[in-house]
C-alpha cells in the first residue's frame, strides 16, 4: 500500500487534434495532495518512518510542503512546514489542513529552508522539495504506471522545476527499458534555471524568479539533472507566462482539471515539438497538478496575459504592474 494512488492515463482528443500527434495526460493532479509530489515525498517518508523518525521538516510553501503534511498525517508522524513570507493565506490553510505546523520565516525560500534545516534535531528527518534521491526513486513509479498502460511512446514531456520531476522521469524510463525515449523539459522564460544550468554546465542560481508560475521557481536546480541531460536524450524548451496560463485554461476547459501554470508550461511547449522532436508521434504529457491556483485566478489570468499582444504576457521589465487581485 502507498501514499500515492495510480493515476489515468487518457488520451486528449482536443490536444491529439490540435497537434496532428497522438497526447496522452498522465493525470498526476488527481493525487490525494494535488500533484505528483506525492510520489517522492510518500516514498521518503515511509522510508523515513522505516529508520525511526518522530517529526518530519520540510521547507516549502507549496506542493512539496502540502505533500509532507498529507503523508506526516497518514502516516501518524508529526510534520512541521516552514514557509517563507510569500507564501499564500490559501496554501498555509491547506497544510494546517493536514495537521501540520506552520512556521513563516524568510522572505525567500532559501531563508526558510535554511532555518528548517536549523531546526532539526534527534529524530527529525528533513524533506527537500526536490534534490532527494528517495524523491527521485517515488517519482519514477509514474513511468512504470505509464509502461503498464500504453504501448511505448515516442516522447516525454514534463514541467522542469527544480528537478525532482525530471529525474524521477529518467530514471522510471531507466527502470522500465525505455532509456532512449527522449523527455522534452519545459520552463517558463522567468524561471528557468535548468535553462541557465545546461548553457553553464552545472547549477547557476537565478538572481531573481519572475514568472507567474511559482512552482517552477527553484532558483537553482539539482546537479542531478544536469548530470542527466549529459547522459539521457533530454532537451529544454522555454514558453512564455501567457502560454503555460492558457495551457492550464486548455486542461480546465477540454478536460475539467484546474492545475497551476507550471503544468500548463508543459501542455504550452506541444506546439513546439516540430521544431525539438518533429518524428515523434506518440507523446505523454506528465500533467502535474499543483493546489497553487484556484479557477478565479487562473480566468484573471488569462484575461490579463493575452497570447495575442504578449507584450505584457512575455515582459517581465519593472514597468508591469499586476493588479492586486493577481498579486497572490
Amino acid at each position: 500500500m502507498t501514499l500515492h494512488i495510480e493515476t489515468p492515463l487518457l488520451e486528449s482528443r482536443a490536444l491529439s487534434l490540435k497537434t496532428g500527434r497522438t497526447v496522452l495526460l498522465k493525470l498526476e493532479g488527481l493525487q490525494p495532495s494535488g500533484s505528483f509530489k506525492l510520489r517522492g515525498v510518500g516514498f521518503a517518508c515511509e522510508e523515513h518512518k522505516r529508520r525511526g523518525a518522530r517529526r518530519f521538516v520540510a521547507a516549502s510553501g507549496g506542493n512539496a510542503g502540502y505533500a509532507v503534511a498529507y503523508a506526516g498525517r497518514e502516516l501518524g508522524i508529526p510534520v512541521t512546514v516552514v514557509v517563507p513570507q510569500t507564501t499564500s493565506e490559501r496554501a498555509k490553510a491547506l497544510i494546517r489542513g493536514e495537521e501540520a505546523d506552520v512556521v513563516v520565516h524568510g522572505a525567500s525560500f532559501a531563508e526558510s529552508n535554511a532555518y528548517a534545516l536549523s531546526t532539526l534535531g534527534d529524530g527529525d528527518a528533513y524533506l527537500h522539495a526536490f534534490d532527494d534521491p528517495l524523491l527521485w526513486e517515488g517519482h519514477a513509479t509514474m513511468i512504470e504506471e505509464v509502461a503498464r498502460q500504453t504501448e511505448r511512446p515516442d516522447l516525454l514531456v514534463c514541467s522542469v522545476g527544480g528537478g525532482g520531476l525530471l529525474a524521477g522521469v529518467v530514471e522510471g524510463l531507466r527502470r522500465v527499458g525505455w532509456s532512449d525515449i527522449p523527455v522534452l523539459a519545459v520552463e517558463t522564460d522567468g524561471a528557468s534555471s535548468f535553462h541557465e544550468a545546461l548553457k553553464a554546465g552545472a547549477p547557476v542560481a537565478l538572481t531573481k524568479i519572475q514568472s507567474v508560475a511559482t512552482s517552477l521557481g527553484a532558483n537553482k536546480v539539482a546537479a542531478r539533472i544536469v548530470t542527466l541531460a549529459k547522459e539521457h536524450p533530454i532537451r529544454n524548451c522555454l514558453v512564455t507566462d501567457a502560454e503555460a496560463i492558457q495551457g492550464s485554461v486548455t486542461l480546465l476547459e477540454e478536460h475539467r482539471l484546474l492545475t497551476e501554470p507550471a503544468c500548463g508550461a508543459s501542455v504550452a511547449a506541444l506546439v513546439r515539438i516540430p521544431e525539438y522532436f518533429p518524428e515523434a508521434q506518440r507523446i505523454v504529457v506528465i500533467a502535474c497538478g499543483g493546489v497553487g491556483t484556484t479557477s478565479q485566478q487562473l480566468l484573471e489570468w488569462s484575461d490579463f496575459y493575452r497570447l495575442e499582444g504578449e507584450q505584457v504576457a512575455a515582459s517581465h521589465s519593472d514597468e508591469v504592474h499586476l493588479p492586486e487581485s493577481l498579486q497572490r
